[in-house]
Order: C-alpha cells, then structure tokens, then sequence
C-alpha cells in the first residue's frame, strides 16, 4: 500500500479534482480536511519546507482575509506569515499532497501526477 497523505478542501474544486487523479489510479489515500483538523505549527512547517517554495507561495491570496490582514505586505516575516496561517487555516494554500516521491502544493490539479507512482 501506498502511503499518500492530502491536506484537503472538499470546498475547493482544485482539491477535489487532485483527490480524483489521486483516487483514479487506485489509491486511497488519508485525506486530512485541514480546515477541521489543521496541521500544527511543526508539521505547517516541514510541509513547506518539503514543498520547497518561498512560504508566501503556500499563503492562498484569493482569501478576503489574506487582503483584511495585510498579507501582501513585505513587512511580515516567514515565521509570522506561518502563524497567520496556524491561526487562521482558511489561508493555507490547497491542496498540498505528501507521497514517497515528494511533496507538492497541487496547483494546477495535474501536478499531482508528478508524484504519483506510475500505474
């Protein structure tokens, strides 16, 4: 079996559609609603680290809150931008998908593939 982890928004169509290409090649995998169960400040942190981009590429924009609390601004560090994120989960970016290939911010759907294995 193979251990495939989705931190997940069935509200988001892009999050649905990566848990499908996901599901598509016969894998279930632990999907954990980050909304309802967000990740700790620790586990936040190695996911960004293993997704491997600046923790402004994990921080989703398209949130009114990311405008009302002033993210864009260049004066928040990273450590500050993550507990932003701690406190209000709605701001991580979705999906994020962990495989034994890699870790990956699943934008588009299609890059799921990418760490996927080969059926």
């Amino acid at each position: 079996m193979i251990d495939i982890t989705i931190y997940h928004n069935p509200g988001c169509g892009t999050s649905r559609n990566t848990l499908a290409l996901i599901r598509d090649r016969g894998i279930e995998p632990r999907v954990i609603e980050y909304l309802k169960t967000p990740p700790s400040r620790a586990e936040l942190v190695t996911l960004i680290a293993a997704i491997g981009k600046p923790v402004r590429d994990v921080l989703r924009r398209k949130d009114t809150l990311f405008e009302e609390l002033d993210l864009d601004n260049p004066k928040w560090s990273d450590d500050e931008l993550i507990d932003f994120m701690i406190a209000n989960p709605i701001l991580i970016n979705r999906p994020i998908v962990v495989t034994p290939l890699g870790t990956r911010l699943c934008r588009p759907s299609e890059s799921v593939l990418d760490i996927l294995p080969q059926p």
